[in-house]
């Protein structure tokens, strides 16, 4: 088991594994009909959202108040290491959120109404994927490119280096306050309306 557990890959596939095996005994039954499939990419759209917002309070939180106390020799390992591979299970998690999420929206019949912000829980919802598409859009569009510059990916000059970080940490920390509202309309939806 521990040798399993040692490696990240393996523990990720262990624990799909197990979770499988729920679906199995507990939803087998259920999985030929339609109304297993809505639950079943919540689930994803759950999963995939923890991983993203995770990081993104990693790096609001942790990261870029650290980075000016790391001694400048230790700094590399954190741009050369730590962070491609955290901006590389960023942005896959936020598109993989999207994703899923307007696959949920498609499935239980509220796409259109929520997008277009109709009344009742289809605006608190429809708010919440609104947010949650602009916060994609500065992974993807604002945060990634700069990010690029930042971490030498794409070459460019020092002045355009510190440039791209001031812009990737202001929309970082934009989508930090956006995700307060957004969850916020995620989870009471379903609950109050």
């Amino acid at each position: 088991m521990t040798k399993i557990l040692e490696k990240m890959y393996s523990a990720l596939a262990f624990g799909a594994i197990l979770a499988l095996l729920l679906v199995i005994l507990y939803h087998g039954d259920n999985l030929s009909t339609g109304g297993y499939w809505a639950p079943f990419f919540t689930f994803l759209h759950v999963l995939s959202g923890i991983t993203w917002i995770g990081l993104l309070y990693y790096f609001n939180l942790i990261q870029i108040p650290t980075m000016p106390k790391v001694p400048a020799e230790l700094k590399p390992g954190i741009s050369k290491y730590i962070a491609p591979e955290a901006l590389f299970w960023f942005r896959w998690s936020a598109l993989s959120t999207v994703v899923t999420g307007l696959i949920v929206a498609t499935l239980n019949g509220y796409a259109h109404e929520a997008m277009t912000l109709q009344a009742g829980m289809t605006r608190t919802i429809g708010t919440g994927m609104w947010l949650g598409l602009i916060m994609a859009f500065n992974v993807w569009f604002i945060i990634w490119p700069n990010q690029k510059k930042v971490l030498g990916i794409v070459v460019v000059d020092d002045a355009a280096k510190a440039k791209a970080a001031r812009v990737a940490m202001l929309a970082s920390r934009t989508n930090f306050v956006l995700s307060l509202p957004m969850l916020y309309c995620m989870v009471t939806a379903r609950l109050v309306g």
